[in-house]
């Protein structure tokens, strides 16, 4: 057998047949005593005279009080494996941080996860969401009319008035070139990022359906909204691509969550199975997806001009999420539900789908300067989305992840 350490647990080391019995999970059990068959050099000496019991063994047959409890410490050594295992995720910031650092200090760590696996990626940190919610849950969602309304006013009005005017800024006062003021703009024009579902599910979890309703309208109707703010702001017309919007919601949001909810409600043994595994997992692919595209597009983030998109881009971000959380707190200050709403409806201001703005930066604009400020947008809001995760989220939110 093991050798197993109870660090509270002492007895005597003058007489330990005058220890009392203790209890482990409801069982009765006796400290090791003499007239057992279990050695001496099962007891560890402290500098204070205390012995530390190590070692819970079989006694002899003389002996009927001990037992053989290896079984019953498997059980709490692979819960504590299961907690930790759940608990990865509080420390997403940090490895969000460090991901960043090591794209920008060596990108090849990163260069390889190309935007053929972003997709996939984000629908994982979907299926995710799917195997912890259930149907009603979206039921509920939907009976939220005006939440969502309020999230897609944030998403479509208050984030593009701020993108013009930190575009405008960025001419007026920083003097950058027309095409990194109009990148900022076309930035703001795009839909909701699916990584605000998530970082709404870290927080709040009973809000993460009521997100994902809300990112997936934003995402649905900007084959539309998106090329009219961008003719509005920018004044450059771009084409409506109905069928690609549809292939990316059905195969990024869409798909993954009903897997997750279907094995949820038909194979919940499954989900129990693997639930616990998720959170890590998903730490590590959301490093992925902030990594990524910072790497590929280090060399336009170190540009001359960088550093001060950089700057502005930071501000317009952290503008928008307190815009959202300040507009939510006026329209739903009677709530009860007020706080968990006001961070849920911040993170769909303040983090939208970057990686869109970026690849429409590069099909429809001749002057890849446009790139520039999509490109520092995509990293930075995950990472401002993950670090408010971590300073305000709630402590029932967080609780919740550990069930």
């Amino acid at each position: 057998m093991a050798a197993i350490i109870y660090p509270n647990l002492v007895i005597s080391a003058s007489n330990p047949a005058m220890s009392p019995p203790f209890h482990l999970g409801g069982i009765g059990i006796a400290p090791i005593y003499q007239g057992c068959i279990c050695r001496a050099s099962n007891l560890i000496r402290s500098p204070c005279g205390i012995s530390r019991l190590l070692f819970i063994g079989k006694c002899g047959p003389d002996n009927s009080r001990l037992s053989d409890h290896a079984p019953e410490f498997a059980k709490i050594q692979e819960a504590s494996l299961m907690t930790i295992l759940k608990g990865a995720n509080t420390f997403l910031p940090q490895v969000v941080l460090a991901s960043t650092v090591l794209a920008l200090v060596y990108p090849p760590s990163f260069t390889w996860f190309t935007n053929r696996y972003y997709a996939p990626a984000l629908g994982f940190l979907m299926f995710a969401v799917g195997v912890n919610s259930s149907e009603k849950d979206f039921l509920e969602a939907f009976s939220q009319p005006k939440a969502i309304l309020a999230g897609y006013i944030g998403q479509f009005v208050l984030k593009p008035i701020l993108g013009y005017l930190f575009g405008t800024v960025s001419l007026t006062i920083f003097g950058l070139p027309t095409s990194l003021a109009a990148g900022i703009m076309l930035t703001s024009c795009v839909s909701g990022a699916q990584l605000s579902n998530y970082a709404t599910f870290l927080t709040d979890p009973k809000m993460a359906p009521l997100s994902i309703v809300m990112t997936s309208l934003s995402t649905a109707t900007a084959v539309f909204v998106t090329p009219f703010l961008s003719l509005l702001l920018i004044g450059k017309k771009l084409p409506v691509d109905v069928k690609g919007m549809v292939s990316n919601i059905l195969q990024i949001v869409v798909t993954p969550i009903a897997t997750g909810l279907l094995l949820n409600r038909f194979f919940p043994k499954m989900c129990n199975a693997i639930r616990p595994f998720l959170p890590p997992l998903s730490v590590f692919v959301t490093a992925l997806c902030v990594g990524a595209p910072l790497a590929i597009n280090v060399g336009s983030v170190m540009s001359p001009s960088g550093i001060s998109v950089l700057l502005l881009v930071i501000a317009f971000h952290l503008s928008a999420f307190v815009a959202g959380f300040s507009l939510t707190g006026l329209v739903f200050r009677d709530s009860p539900d007020v706080k968990a709403l006001q961070r849920t409806l911040s993170y769909e201001t303040g983090m939208q789908s970057s990686l869109l703005a970026l690849a429409l930066a590069n099909r429809f604009f001749q002057d890849p300067l446009v790139s520039i400020p999509p490109a520092i947008s995509d990293g930075n809001n995950v990472i401002d989305g993950i670090l408010s995760c971590n300073g305000v989220g709630s402590k029932q939110g967080k609780s919740s992840l550990m069930r």
